[in-house]
């Protein structure tokens, strides 16, 4: 996999509450005080690594495409970072927004 990912490839993340009143599922990274949203390069690492993320069993979730560029400014206005993760989840790549 190439280091950068471009602005207008598509990547796959995981929305609470699909639908009206939805959103990204935010991670974080308690160690170094980092709120992040998880994204994924391919649709079934998404839904594997969905299990390893924290998540309110209450709430519905889905797995939808998002194209890079977007998702990173939309993290930057809520204060988030983005973090490439893989199906195992491990952190592939960390983009400060």
């Amino acid at each position: 996999m190439s280091n950068q990912i471009k602005e207008d490839q598509w990547v796959w993340v995981v929305i609470q509450d699909p639908g009206a009143n939805e959103s990204f599922l935010g991670q974080e990274d308690q160690e170094k005080g980092v709120s992040f949203i998880p994204a994924f390069l391919e649709k079934e690492e998404a839904q594997e690594g969905m299990a390893l993320l924290k998540r309110d069993k209450t709430r519905k979730y889905e797995v939808q495409a998002i194209q890079f560029h977007d998702l990173k400014d939309r993290a930057k206005e809520n204060g988030f970072a983005v973090f490439v993760l893989s199906a195992s989840g491990d952190v592939l790549q960390k983009v400060d927004t």
